[in-house]
């Protein structure tokens, strides 16, 4: 076995023997040095492992009783790694089960990264599979990468461990050398090629030049392609955004030549809208009244605010609305008009029997009109009640006023209650009181009474009655016009004109007849004159005799009277002094001609 193992390595070696050992010498370091002791990390790289003991010097011994050992070189930059030879411990004695080193190497793992953490870089290998007896050192492992630190580490963490595992970890690494190519970008036995243009980094397969990763904007093994349509970036593994038309985006860096398609904007096109904007390149803003508009179209799809509606919230409210999406309706505003789009605010006023901001509020009681800014009539049939709308009174108006809000007196020759009595005859024909009917300057001619519907009587007629009637011919006791004062039939014997006051010659008798006529009626009177003196001079002795109590007055009314060219006749009426007049007899200085 030992004999095969050995061709084995010999092989290798000089399969590899055109690669560089770029770990020579390079800075190294180990997690728990072993104090006080020359078995620093650098043993590992000096080159030197023809003594394989502690005493030698040219090999790794980190301290006891831990659970984890780390050891690593650092290369000086990234550089293509082909394979990574190791040589363990041995103390100078034969490597099989039975060495004492083989449970303290099994378990390790080799790593390749650019930074010193291990997890940053690649994994080139673990053992899990080997035992003490087919563990191989030293040993030889394949690593096609590239990398700035190549890390050996093992561990005892996780117990129980596999069979024949060592219970702490060791590092005692003789010889660690890292095969590849001094110069980055190349590769090929020799290292004589160069890597292909796109390669990232210019790192490419130390073997057969195939790139490890291409820059952006590439694929393919020699990263010879462009990415494929819809991808850019780093292994083409971004999509691209949403370029104009659906146009390819620059396979590089993802940018889009001619601008983004509707609702997105941005460098690569892959950013929605902001709120407030929309269309290509989200260059257009959204209607001032949306909410939010929809990013590729503009429609106000969120809402309009308080006042407008339309797709594009372009419209303001109307047909008596406003508000939030124009469901509150307006109050009455002036004439029917629209209110205030947004507020309901009405910018003319109230129409008739509204009041309020809104225009929304009934007029309270006593008042109408616009802005409820009339009053009531208090002439209303019930005072300062009315219709809120009209003004019309609640009920009929008072007495003399007349219209449906009652604020018109009594006109065109009517007075009273509803304005349905007929003014009397005034003056000039003047309006009589609104209410009453009275005329307040007298009657026209032929009228009288204070409200003037009372013709002349008693034989006068013209101006407040004061004129009499002349000496008229009557058949049905009417008297003269009450107005004129001239005679319906004419005048009595020995009168005419039209008054009736002229003397007719025609018509009067002689002297001689006169006289003839005169003795008889003289005596007549005369006579019946001392006949009605004797009867009441009877008439008060009988009185005083049975109604002392009223002597005093009797006398004064005997004296009085007996002087006054009437003499009244009066009637007792009982046990009381009362007295009813019954008539009066006037001289009368006019006789008719007999």
């Amino acid at each position: 076995m030992r004999i095969l193992w050995l061709i084995l390595f010999n092989y290798d070696f000089f399969m590899v023997k055109s690669y560089e050992n770029l770990a020579l010498n390079k800075p190294a370091r180990h997690e728990y040095p072993y104090p006080n002791q020359p078995w620093g990390a650098e043993c590992a790289v000096d080159g030197m492992y023809t003594d394989l003991s502690a005493n030698g010097g040219q090999c790794v011994v980190s301290n006891n009783y831990k659970k984890t050992a780390e050891w690593r070189v650092d290369l000086g930059e990234v550089l293509s790694i082909h394979h990574i030879f190791i040589q363990y411990r041995t103390d100078n004695m034969f490597w099989d089960e039975l060495n004492g080193y083989t449970p303290r190497f099994l378990g390790y793992s080799v790593y390749i990264s650019n930074s010193t953490n291990k997890e940053d870089g690649v994994l080139c290998f673990k053992d899990t599979n080997y035992t003490r007896a087919t563990i191989p050192n030293p040993t030889n492992i394949t690593c096609i990468a590239h990398g700035k630190f190549v890390i050996y580490y093992n561990n005892r963490t996780h117990y129980p461990y596999p069979a024949g595992y060592s219970d702490y970890a060791h590092n005692e690494l003789c010889e660690l050398e890292v095969y590849g190519c001094p110069i980055p970008g190349y590769y090929g036995e020799n290292c004589s090629f160069s890597c292909p243009l796109k390669c990232q980094e210019g790192h490419c397969n130390i073997i057969d030049g195939t790139c490890l990763g291409c820059v952006d904007g590439y694929q393919g093994p020699y990263c010879n392609n462009e990415c494929s349509i819809g991808t850019y970036g780093l292994e083409c593994g971004n999509l691209c955004g949403n370029c104009s038309n659906g146009n390819r985006c620059n396979h590089v860096n993802g940018s889009c030549p001619d601008g983004c398609d509707v609702g997105f904007f941005g460098d690569k096109c892959n950013k929605a809208c902001l709120p407030g904007w929309y269309g290509p390149n989200c260059t257009i803003k959204c209607g001032a009244n949306c909410n939010s508009c929809n990013r590729f179209n503009g429609d106000c799809e969120f809402g309009c605010k308080p006042g407008w509606n339309g797709l594009t919230c372009q419209n303001e409210c109307s047909e008596n609305t406003y508000g939030l999406d124009c469901k509150q309706i307006c109050g009455n505003c002036r004439n029917g008009e629209q209110c205030h789009h947004v507020n309901g605010g009405c910018p003319n006023g109230c129409d008739k029997g509204a009041t309020g901001v809104k225009c929304a509020i009934a007029c309270h009681h006593g008042s109408y009109g616009y802005n409820c800014e009339d009053k009531c009539s208090i002439n209303c049939g019930i005072p300062e009640r009315c219709d809120r709308v009209t003004g019309r009174c609640k009920g009929e108006c008072k007495v003399g006023w007349k219209g449906q809000t009652c604020d018109t007196k009594c006109n065109g020759g009517k007075f009273g209650e509803n304005c349905e009595n007929d003014c009397g005859h005034c003056l000039h024909k003047e309006q009589c009181h609104y209410i009453d009917g009275t005329c307040s300057n007298g009657c026209n001619d032929g009228y009288q009474g204070i409200q003037c519907k009372n013709i002349c009587s008693n034989n006068t007629y013209g101006l407040n009655c004061s004129l009499s009637c002349g000496n008229c011919f009557y058949v049905y006791g009417e008297q003269c016009h009450h107005v004129t004062g001239q005679c319906p039939r004419g005048c009595v014997s020995g009168f005419q004109g039209d008054f009736c006051v002229e003397e007719n010659d025609l018509y009067l008798p002689s002297s001689e007849a006169r006289c003839q006529l005169a003795a008889p009626l003289y005596s007549f009177i005369s006579l019946f004159c001392v006949s009605v003196l004797i009867i009441v001079c009877l008439v008060i002795r009988v009185l005083r005799n049975h109604l002392p109590k009223c002597q005093h007055k009797q006398e004064n009314e005997k004296t009085g009277n007996l002087s006054s060219s009437k003499i009244s006749n009066i009637m007792y009426t009982g046990d009381i002094c009362a007295y009813d007049e019954v008539g009066e007899v006037t001289k009368n200085p006019d006789y008719d001609e007999l």
